[in-house]
């Protein structure tokens, strides 16, 4: 089948069946030591590992006395500085996600896996545990051997540091994770005193166990096998995506190099090329991937490959840029079109601006009350025996202020002769939470215009009045007796 496929397009096909044939992934029976290398990208890891220190350190900033951010799940409250996000306000929270998955879709598209590279909780914790595992067991070659050798007394101490301190970075993570959604002041006294309730302590030991497990001993078998990310990539990449890439027409031939004294010599033709088969790129990929074979599954576009092969070409005397961020049309020749000229991530970026948009609108009109007015539907209205029309209303207040206050009620209406029953005096908010009330409005028969007549719900602060919401309903009643039949509306009847 694969003859019959060559002959289509055999140039390219043919290649890509040869790249497929050397990929190696490795199935987690070796461990991978990957050594540590200085360089841009390497910094550049560093410093966005580093962001994740405000994982760590954002919740303990106070506000008013209060913990600044928290995602007060049990109270149904999300508290961002002064501001409250009820559950009403939600829908915010879905453009977010949009926003972010949006974020994430242009920029793989444009520059492939660089979240995967720098910014992953799972790369990033990883990462920090090798740099553990490297201080205390030393270079790869050092840790290969220690793993291999016999189980005597610098082993188990070696190991027994290592492990404990892993947990304590696990533990540290998982209270860090937990505090998010508790106040981290009483969530430190609790688990001080063992006080936590159930679901605290099985989101703490899930949350330690996971760490523990998945960045020091899965790892790198976590991008191949357990992250959906990975498996979809391929469909967000083209021949215009740039990510790490090997340039062939420049590196092969390959050959080794001999040094007589102070030169570097080619060991082979002058028709070799810059490729020395030194093996750098490799030791250095957390994933063990050869990016010489081509793009494969498990590179993350770290670019830690990129640091290698240039510190090898500034020793040789060869330019840089053997092993560089390029697109596949660039490496091949093909006209590389600009950024702007690409479709996609124009598209994701068009969709990150409405759904930014509708974040900005939703925080500016977010409002110190929210209003619900859900009329009764059976019956509908109340005929009562002095010629009255009645409707119920159960009206539900939203207080997203940090005290209780009192509302007054009042309606907007073209209803003449109204009574509002149930709303007299200013009604009592709960802070934080709905609060309901029973409300009626009467109109007489001789004031009421339509069979349905809106009407317009506003609460104010009785101490703010910037503060107020407003809720759209309608008032319903019989046909009225004094009503002009619509069919005779717009009649001229001349006289007899």
């Amino acid at each position: 089948m694969s003859d019959q496929v060559e002959q289509k397009e055999p140039g390219n096909v043919t290649k890509l069946y040869h790249e497929m044939e050397q990929w190696q992934v490795n199935v987690g029976g070796n461990a991978i030591h990957a050594k540590r290398m200085p360089g841009f990208f390497r910094t550049a890891k560093y410093l966005t590992a580093s962001l994740w220190l405000g994982f760590f350190l954002v919740p303990y900033l106070r506000w008013n006395d209060k913990q600044a951010i928290l995602f007060d799940i049990p109270n149904r409250q999300f508290h961002f500085f002064s501001t409250t996000i009820m559950p009403q306000d939600m829908w915010m929270l879905s453009l977010l996600l949009l926003l972010l998955a949006m974020t994430l879709f242009a920029v793989t598209a444009v520059a492939s896996r660089v979240f995967c590279g720098y910014f992953c909780f799972q790369t990033v914790w990883t990462d920090m545990f090798t740099w553990v595992e490297e201080k205390l067991e030393g270079a790869p070659n050092q840790r290969r051997k220690l793993d291999e050798g016999p189980l005597d007394a610098r082993k188990i101490r070696i190991k027994a540091t290592k492990h404990a301190l892993w947990l304590a970075i696990a533990v540290l993570t998982g209270v860090s994770f937990s505090v998010w959604f508790t106040d981290s002041y009483e969530y430190w006294h609790n688990l001080t005193y063992f006080n936590l309730s159930l679901v605290p302590w099985v989101v703490l030991f899930l949350f330690i166990g996971g760490t523990y497990f998945l960045a020091g001993f899965m790892r790198e078998q976590v991008c191949f096998w357990l992250c959906p990310y990975a498996r979809i990539q391929a469909v967000m990449l083209d021949s215009q995506t740039i990510l790490p890439t090997y340039d062939f027409k420049r590196g092969e031939p390959r050959g080794r190099i001999l040094r007589h004294g102070q030169s570097v010599q080619p060991s082979t033709t002058s028709a070799q090329g810059d490729c020395i088969a030194c093996f750098q790129c490799v030791q250095v990929c957390p994933t063990g991937v050869d990016i010489r074979d081509g793009q494969q599954i498990g590179c993350i576009t770290c670019g830690l490959c990129i640091d290698a092969c240039d510190s090898v070409m500034e020793k040789i005397g060869r330019p840089k840029g053997l092993i560089r961020y390029a697109s596949l049309d660039e490496i091949e020749g093909r006209p590389v079109k600009k950024l702007y000229q690409h479709p996609r991530p124009i598209a994701y970026m068009l969709i990150f601006t409405l759904a930014m948009g509708g974040i900005v609108y939703g925080f500016s009109h977010l409002g110190s009350l929210k209003l619900r007015v859900i009329p009764e539907r059976q019956p509908l209205f109340t005929e009562l025996s002095n010629e009255v029309i009645q409707n119920k209303y159960d009206v539900k207040v939203v207080n997203k202020q940090e005290q209780d206050r009192y509302v007054q009620v009042s309606v907007i209406t073209k209803l003449r002769g109204y009574q509002l029953i149930g709303a007299e005096q200013p009604l009592l908010v709960k802070h934080g939470k709905d609060t309901a009330y029973t409300i009626y409005v009467k109109a007489p028969e001789s004031g009421i215009d339509k069979e349905i007549t809106p009407i317009t719900f506003r609460v104010q602060d009785k101490d703010d009045a910037q503060s107020f919401a407003e809720y759209e309903t309608r008032f319903n009643a019989p046909s009225p007796k004094h009503e002009t039949p619509e069919h005779e509306t717009d009649i001229n009847i001349p006289p007899k």
